[in-house]
């Protein structure tokens, strides 16, 4: 197929260039009839193209034209049989995913650190969770992928579940080693799901880990927005043939989909794949090479360190991507959110995310190397106007057993909840989600019991210095749980 073309984008704009009289929706009619300030600050291109699903502009839920061949497009950039625009952001086609392989009672095998839209479908398709803890990194402080090994396991323990969903790359671009957790899951005829979110860009370069579909999942939500070019809320739904049904996804992915579909969004998809397609391998080699003189500069920083090739080696670590930086900033005895706020307010720097012990910036085709170097100089600065003045306190990364599940997750979602006090909730049933970070793992999610020594560990741990989120209370005097109903004799 020609990967040049763009018959979304050049579809809207041939619409556009006819300068139809409008009388549908939305109100604003081309921008004339919004604020003008704000019309004239998007500009009349933009706003020529914000339309609907009239019949020239084919339709989201049911495509049979222009976005039909994007779609066909991107399918062949990505290596899959069948590619799903998603509006809804990655969130939306991860719980596409789940939703489309799960019904009540059905078991999909998780890892523990997943994001809430994992939780979010679970609730939703009332599957049961069989939870795999992730590999943690006691250096860094964060969590890893899952393992081969432990993957083998649940299949074994659980050769009924529907699925596996794995996280690959993660956030911070690790990746485990897909292809032979993909070919465990097909053994026992288990389809994988991958959440994809960060890695869009690793199906175009040598260097970057295998993608999901080179790897031969059955599913994957991919983050167009992210590192691909489009805009935010952009994603792709990939689907290879044989353990899913495409014409489930399509079901499930219309139920979740607004039928007042961007088509602003749709066409920054149609277009990024195109420069993905096209220019991809060279837009990322520069990227790369941004990113590894990056990441040599920074390690001449003592005492901060940006680990590399060095990651590697587990199980779990099998590849990295080298444009995602991990700055960890421990020895320097400042916190990662300590440096992001001096980056911001010193040096109008802003990073991707920071941790207890570390501070994470992407290199993407947006990047040049005159931005690098404010990075590094920044950082420099940093490092200069805060000499080390005493030994940083290593807080060991540590996680608790994984509690005993009681109720799903959508049956304590639904289930009446009351308030007791936190050293009270020994045995109860949590109505909450309570994670540590680091390593962002849950404590307990909805339905599992609590047990002394999750109490123990977010105590020792809130001692330690360290954040703990979702809880109602951010006190921590009290926790919510599912209400039990008292016997009548």
């Amino acid at each position: 197929m020609n990967q040049n073309l763009t018959p979304l984008f050049t579809g809207l704009k041939q619409h556009a260039d006819k300068n139809p009289i409008q009388f549908h929706i939305p109100g604003h009619k081309k921008g004339k009839g919004m604020d003008q300030e704000f019309a004239h600050f998007m500009g009349d291109p933009a706003l020529s193209i914000d339309l609907i699903n009239i019949e020239p502009l084919d339709d989201l839920h049911h495509p049979q034209g222009i976005i039909d061949e994007a779609q066909t497009l991107a399918a062949e950039a990505f290596g899959a049989d069948y590619t799903f625009f998603s509006v809804q952001g990655t969130s939306g086609a991860i719980m596409t995913m789940v939703m489309s392989v799960c019904q009540p009672g059905d078991k999909i095998i998780v890892p523990r650190n997943v994001h809430k839209s994992v939780t979010t479908a679970i609730i939703f398709s009332g599957a049961t969770p069989i939870f795999i803890h992730p590999e943690l990194d006691e250096q860094l402080g964060i969590s890893h992928g899952i393992t081969p090994e432990a993957v083998q396991k649940a299949c074994d323990a659980h050769p009924d579940a529907k699925a596996l969903l794995v996280i690959n790359p993660t956030y911070f671009g690790i990746s485990a080693d897909l292809t032979q957790i993909v070919q465990i899951a097909h053994s026992f005829d288990i389809p994988v799901l991958v959440d994809e979110a960060h890695g869009v860009h690793i199906h175009f370069h040598e260097r970057l880990p295998a993608s999901a579909m080179q790897a031969g999942a059955d599913l994957a939500a991919t983050s167009v927005h992210k590192l691909g070019g489009a805009l935010t809320q952009s994603s792709v739904l990939n689907l290879r043939e044989g353990l899913v049904s495409r014409e489930r996804v399509q079901a499930v992915l219309s139920m979740l989909t607004t039928t007042s579909t961007s088509y602003l969004l749709l066409a920054s998809l149609d277009t990024a794949r195109r420069q993905l397609a096209v220019k991809g391998k060279e837009l990322l080699e520069e990227a790369i090479r941004l990113a590894d003189y990056a990441r040599n500069e920074i390690n001449k920083l003592t005492p901060l360190h940006c680990p590399g090739e060095e990651l590697l080696g587990s199980d779990a670590t099998f590849d990295f991507d080298p444009t995602k930086l991990i700055i960890s900033v421990k020895s320097l005895g400042l916190s990662g959110y300590d440096v992001e706020v001096w980056l911001r307010e010193n040096h109008h720097i802003e990073v991707e995310l920071s941790d207890l012990y570390n501070i994470l910036c992407i290199i993407t085709p947006g990047d040049q190397e005159q931005e690098i170097r404010r990075l590094i100089a920044a950082l420099e600065e940093l490092v200069t106007s805060h000499p080390q003045s005493f030994e940083y306190k290593h807080v060991p990364v540590q996680v608790p057993e994984i509690p005993l599940l009681a109720l799903t997750p959508r049956d304590a979602f639904y289930a009446a909840t009351e308030i007791v006090q936190f050293a009270e909730s020994v045995g109860r049933i949590s109505a909450e989600f309570i994670m540590v970070y680091p390593p962002g793992i849950p404590i307990f999610i909805p339905g599992e019991i609590i047990t002394d020594d999750n109490l123990h560990y977010i105590r020792e741990n809130v001692k330690a210095g360290l954040p703990v989120q979702g809880p109602e209370d951010d006190t921590l005097e009290t926790l919510r749980v599912i209400k039990e109903h008292k016997a009548i004799y």
